[in-house]
């Protein structure tokens, strides 16, 4: 569809798909009779790498086919979410407004991840976290607006990890790619948007495994909500394993730090550790236990690097 007048051309953007699938050797998995391959999402865009540009991409879209010009999301003080979106915005001509969860970060100099939003055009607004939890709320919403001096009829709000029905939908072209490659895909949670889409995309006989990377029971209902909203009903086979968070989100260990060495010097992979690492040590983790029939294939999709 040719964009609207003065809307961005996402061509623009220049997205590497479908992303490459490689095999890889890994005697952790051989010895089991399991074939492991890697899915490189993160390769897709230098800067809107993996899952952020599945997620981003229908977003933007909408964003473009109605005339809305500035993009509002939400994220916490290392969000790779708002990172991708002021790039994006950045790329497209579009103005981005950061919503983040913490209003003392206000008086602290910019991490490297929100200097980087802050570098690429993006407008931050700190909020307290018991505002930022009702950041759905129409009151709230329209509050912050205000505060960011925002016409409703300009702005795309884009959730929390960019994760909604468009999103998913976005996802599900990961499921679509890898129809017939393998038997379980596994993919770190955050939101679960990308589960959502991923589970629906696969073909019969494929099943989603989803490693969550924070803590809490509220994932499955948010993934069957996604679900719902994208596709009528929850769809595909589907699963969490919550037991490989490392203490929650943004949180690593020196156990998770050496694994992802490790494994990146196995394959040649600077893997990404509040995300990936989580899910491939949970992968691996599985597999010495048996939970894979010998002759699995088993495909990790590598969402983002560090």
């Amino acid at each position: 569809m040719t964009p609207p007048p003065g809307a961005p051309d996402l061509a623009a953007l220049r997205p590497r798909l479908p992303s490459p699938l490689t095999a890889v050797e890994d005697e952790r998995f051989a010895r089991h009779g399991v074939r492991l391959l890697l899915k490189r999402d993160d390769l897709i865009h230098p800067e809107l790498p993996g899952n952020k540009w599945r997620k981003l991409a229908p977003n933007l879209r909408a964003a473009a086919e109605a005339g809305r010009h500035t993009l509002l999301t939400f994220g916490g003080a290392y969000s790779n979410h708002l990172r991708a979106t002021a790039a994006a915005g950045r790329l497209l001509g579009l103005a981005t407004v950061g919503v983040v969860r913490g209003q003392e970060l206000a008086d602290r100099p910019l991490n490297p991840s929100l200097a980087r939003c802050s570098a690429d055009g993006m407008r931050l607004l700190f909020t307290d976290r018991a505002t930022y939890r009702r950041k759905t709320e129409p009151a709230v919403l329209s509050t912050l607006l205000t505060e960011a001096a925002l016409r409703p009829e300009d702005v795309h709000v884009v959730p929390e990890g960019g994760s909604n029905a468009l999103a998913a939908h976005g996802c599900a072209a990961l499921g679509e790619e890898l129809r017939g490659t393998a038997d379980v895909v596994a993919v770190a949670c955050g939101t679960g948007g990308t589960l959502a889409g991923l589970a629906a995309g696969l073909g019969p006989g494929q099943r989603a495994l989803g490693f969550p990377v924070v803590g809490g029971d509220f994932l499955e209902g948010e993934i069957r909500h996604l679900q719902r909203a994208a596709f009528g009903a929850p769809t595909g086979d589907w699963h969490l394993d919550g037991r490989f968070t490392f203490g929650g989100y943004a949180r690593t260990t020196p156990a998770l730090d050496t694994f992802a060495e490790d494994f990146g010097a196995r394959h040649g992979l600077p893997v990404e550790r509040l995300y990936v690492a989580k899910m491939l040590y949970g992968l691996t983790a599985l597999t010495e236990e048996g939970a894979f029939p010998e002759g699995t294939t088993v495909a990790a999709v590598i969402t983002g690097a560090p």
